[in-house]
């Protein structure tokens, strides 16, 4: 099937030259450049699509891909910029059959924009190009909403525009957020989008313009086609001028908006706070079922607790500001890691660690309830991780409260 595809692909691209120069002739009189935007893939950082610019030469055969947001897992210091939000991505060209060919065998759609630009333009970003895809000019710091490979794309061709796509687009809303796209958009993986719900803060939140939806490949596409240009006798003319799909993938096409599961976020937290009631912390029931849900408790505020450490971790030892200001953390904290260690201690039990234990949880079910009480006041959407961690963090701390009661206070 991967060959079909490549021989597919090779039998729509244009034919070209053999000569591959290493920049293209600076009059722009026989260049033509193309957006190609590339349709999401499997891995969750593939999930938002990806774009190119296609640089050709219809004399000398030039042919050549330029591909922004390039990076790699073996770079040095990969995990430690990561972590900090440092990451260094780069640019790069690439022939164009061979690079098309790789989308193709992964089913990834290609769809091709010619863009409508004097050969003084094309010359322009032709040459801006050619020096961006340098070792001392290549590298960059990668922001994943501001300066990713789709705004990179959009910005070189708004330069040579003048600013005209910015002017098209800066004003207008797009009745979208950046959670709104991220969410829809990794949907189809629960982990990576529960994880994203997490870590996002309310930064996601604002609602952002087209100018800014412009940061997902298929925006910029979308996008480009509402943008005009000086025909250069007075009138104005479509940016795109010409469209067309060198691949269309068998894959389903992405979701138009994120689906709804506040529903099952709820339901399993009520699982959790009913299995941490009828067996956990409290007398009168068999060993094995105390001990059954003291584990799931412990689980619980272990995971909580981790979650919320990267939560203060992302806020005031990263440069990712998009996690900053996180109101999940009034319902994932690091308190929470404490009482992984002193839980099962009510279990043996230990009556000094009883106290302590109703203190953490009632102040961790505080918390819970006052970031409940404020989610009409707040603008960070995380409805579905409120609806998952209240019933658990307030059934700790009620079974602890009533644990030091039963006990005297020990």
């Amino acid at each position: 099937m991967t060959t079909l595809r490549y021989l597919l692909l090779l039998t729509l691209l244009p034919a070209t030259g053999a000569a591959q120069q290493t920049a293209a002739p600076s009059d722009g009189s026989t260049l033509s450049i193309a957006l190609v935007t590339m349709g999401p893939g499997e891995r969750v950082w593939e999930r938002f699509g990806h774009n190119a610019l296609w640089v050709r030469d219809s004399v000398t055969g030039f042919d050549r891909v330029y591909n922004y947001g390039m990076f790699s897992f073996q770079q040095e210091g990969y995990v430690g910029r990561f972590l900090q939000g440092r990451l260094l991505y780069w640019m790069k060209g690439f022939e164009s059959a061979p690079h098309f060919a790789a989308y193709v065998a992964a089913d990834r759609s290609l769809w091709v924009q010619d863009l409508n630009l004097t050969p003084e333009q094309l010359a322009e970003l032709a040459d801006f190009l050619a020096w961006n895809d340098t070792p001392e000019n290549r590298f960059y710091r990668y922001d994943y909403y501001l300066d990713n490979c789709s705004t990179r794309i959009r910005d070189a061709i708004d330069r040579v525009l003048g600013g005209r796509i910015h002017e098209a687009t800066a004003d207008s809303a797009s009745g979208t957020t950046f959670r709104f796209h991220t969410q829809r958009l990794t949907a189809d993986d629960v982990a990576a989008s529960t994880g994203l719900l997490l870590a996002l803060g309310p930064y996601v939140d604002r609602p952002i313009s087209v100018w800014e939806e412009m940061f997902l490949p298929l925006k910029v596409r979308e996008h480009l086609r509402g943008v005009t240009v000086p025909d250069g006798a007075g009138g104005e003319v479509p940016l795109v001028h010409t469209e067309y799909t060198l691949y269309q993938s068998t894959g389903a096409p992405e979701r138009d908006a994120p689906p709804f599961r506040a529903h099952w976020y709820l339901l399993a937290g009520l699982l959790l706070a009913g299995v941490m009631m009828l067996g956990g912390l409290k007398s009168g029931v068999p060993r094995a079922a105390a001990v059954a849900s003291t584990l799931v408790a412990i689980v619980w505020v272990v995971a909580t607790g981790v979650g919320g450490l990267v939560l203060t971790g992302l806020w005031f030892f990263t440069d990712h500001v998009s996690a900053y200001w996180n109101e999940n953390l009034f319902f994932y904290n690091p308190l929470a890691l404490a009482l992984a260690a002193l839980i099962p201690l009510t279990l043996v039990p230990v009556r000094w660690a009883h106290r302590p234990t109703a203190v953490l949880a009632a102040a961790l079910g505080g918390l819970t309830a006052i970031g409940l009480l404020l989610q009409p006041l707040l603008v960070q959407v995380n409805g579905d991780l409120v609806a998952l961690a209240v019933p658990p963090n307030l059934a700790l701390a009620w079974l602890a409260l009533r644990r030091v009661r039963s006990t005297g206070g020990g």
